[in-house]
């Protein structure tokens, strides 16, 4: 059954919804009927997704709004809680999505990592304190969906910021969904979306062309919307050259690390590449 979040007349705010799983979660949500208002950078491509989304919605631009916000900062938050609910009446589904990822290095500039931390991490932390006490206080059935990484949970070598502000998104997901099914009468639910490869402009790297192993976005949101109706708190999705078998061998083995100690990141030491080459056949 569909989530009773993500039906007609609900209200989702989605970050970052100007391109991207944003967008087209916004689109996808108002097939199904519900208000949009999605808040990024750029007040042209705003619009433009905007109008997209307009052309989708039942009742057209009457039921979209679009706001330019910096998640970093949460007075920018309250403003658009204070929209959503002058406009709308209130929020029932809350998507954290908004992310960036200029590149880091551990002694690079500090000021990539102060933003990827602003928007990644703090962004979530911003959204969530300011618009769920309002969607509790509402006693109606609620969702809370925070993008995640799957680079939270293996941490690859190479983007420490994003690793970090994304496995810091996985453990305050986790603290929510547990502080909502512990508080009394809340009829909301926490969940982690963990893309696989997903062409976006994120991802694009100045390519024009989507990669053969990339998901769409449009994908991405389809499996997420299954998931959420499945109950799943984990929402770890595939792509085409990703199985879900391989995201629980690389998983697992990175837990193992710690079980086994074995050397921080021992997936990529060379001492243990045969060893996790291994493991991944299940041998």
């Amino acid at each position: 059954m569909p989530h009773p979040a993500l039906s007609a007349g609900s209200v989702a705010v989605i970050t970052g919804g100007a391109s991207g799983i944003g967008l087209a979660a916004a689109k996808a949500f108002a097939r199904r009927g519900l208000r949009i208002c999605i808040a990024d950078l750029g007040e042209e491509k705003l619009a433009q997704a905007a109008a997209q989304i307009a052309a989708i919605a039942p009742d057209g631009a009457a039921a979209v709004r679009h706001v330019n916000c910096d998640v970093g900062r949460i007075e920018h938050l309250r403003q658009l809680d204070a929209m959503v609910s002058d406009q709308f009446g209130g929020t029932d589904v809350l998507m954290n999505n908004a992310g960036v990822q200029p590149g880091s290095k551990l002694f690079g500039p500090r000021e990539n990592w102060e933003r990827v931390l602003a928007v990644n991490l703090w962004g979530v932390i911003n959204g969530t304190q300011v618009f769920v006490p309002g969607m509790i206080a509402r006693g109606r059935p609620g969702l809370v969906i925070n993008t995640g990484s799957k680079q939270g949970i293996t941490t690859p070598p190479g983007d420490p910021a994003y690793n970090v502000s994304k496995a810091g998104v996985k453990a305050f997901t986790e603290a929510l969904q547990h502080e909502l099914r512990s508080t009394k009468d809340c009829r909301l639910s926490a969940h982690l979306l963990i893309p696989g490869f997903v062409f976006t402009p994120l991802t694009a790297s100045g390519r024009s062309e989507k990669p053969a192993a990339a998901w769409t976005p449009e994908q991405t949101v389809e499996f997420m919307l299954e998931r959420l109706e499945a109950g799943d708190f984990y929402i770890l999705c595939p792509d085409n050259d990703v199985p879900r078998r391989l995201d629980e061998r690389r998983i697992l083995w990175a837990a193992g690390d710690i079980i086994e100690n074995r050397p921080a990141l021992s997936r990529w030491h060379p001492d243990y590449a045969q060893a996790f080459a291994d493991f991944v056949k299940g041998s």
